[in-house]
């Protein structure tokens, strides 16, 4: 009997360069064994595939060595921030907001 495959995606963005790699796996692969099977780990040495937070098309999965690939899922590895967000607009309005007191 044929096993039933079916097509994911793999992408990684690094500072310097970005990866997005096309993988067949067999149907009910989860999400942590297609990232492994796709080899992106040769490719970005510094990845640590085994707990590396990881999403499908932007929303984060709780447990990706349980749940099942689904055919045409984006998997997304995700890195830490450098900045906080929120930190940095704070910065960004006080710094407008002491410029327009300046211009006053």
């Amino acid at each position: 009997m044929v096993e039933s495959m079916v097509d994911v995606e793999v992408v990684y963005a690094a500072v310097d360069r970005q990866a997005l790699l096309s993988v067949a796996v067999p149907a009910g692969t989860t999400v942590r064994a297609a990232l492994l099977k796709s080899g992106i780990g040769e490719a970005f040495a510094e990845l640590n595939l085994t707990d590396c937070p990881v999403g499908i098309f932007g929303k984060v999965i709780a447990d990706p060595d349980t749940r099942p690939v689904q055919a045409g899922d984006r998997i997304e590895i995700y890195r830490p921030l450098l900045a906080d967000p929120k930190e940095v607009r704070r910065l960004r309005a006080a710094k407008a907001a002491e410029a327009k007191a300046r211009n006053q």
